[in-house]
């Protein structure tokens, strides 16, 4: 009987520290995420600076280097691309596969949409600096976020674990 009673004592502890651990999880997984994007919107503009591909082309090829959400991401904009305007099918993706984004950083990204492949390849790596640099502040942002609640949540998943724990005995 008591061990039992320890057994489910100890599984209440695990599960509440798993629990602080996945919240904790969510923020280093969107800086990750911002991270990755940066790299593959730099990649982007390196590509239209020095090749003529075209822009599903591009995104396959940065799909294939990228790993992650980011990796999906252009991999689904790329072909939706064959059905939808470059620009539209980026704001649809965006919208519909960005898990560890939050409302900011989709608006920031969606930005990039507005004049993908409407305009030439000027305009179009000025658009990939100006959203680059959005991206900048909200990496910054997510790194704050990230340094400020991820142990907070660890420790309160701890904490309320071993209050459970105590409570029960």
């Amino acid at each position: 009987m008591i061990f039992v009673k320890f057994f489910i004592l100890t599984l209440v502890f695990i599960s509440s520290l798993s629990i602080g651990n996945l919240i904790a999880k969510k923020y280093i997984n969107r800086l990750k995420t911002l991270k990755d994007m940066k790299n593959a919107l730099n990649m982007f503009e390196t590509k239209i600076k020095f090749t003529y591909e075209s822009i599903p082309e591009i995104f396959e090829e940065i799909s294939k280097q990228t790993d992650g959400e980011v990796k999906n991401i252009f991999q689904n904009a790329s072909m939706q691309m064959k059905q939808k305007s470059a620009g539209d099918a980026w704001v649809e993706t965006i919208e519909n596969m960005s898990f560890f984004m939050n409302k900011e950083d989709k608006a920031v990204l969606k930005d990039l949409g507005k004049l993908l492949g409407k305009t030439d390849a000027e305009g179009q790596i000025s658009e990939i600096e100006l959203v680059s640099s959005f991206l900048d502040t909200q990496i910054e942002l997510a790194e704050s976020e990230k340094n400020k609640n991820e142990k907070m949540y660890r420790t309160l998943g701890g904490i309320i674990g071993l209050a459970l724990v105590i409570i029960f005995i």
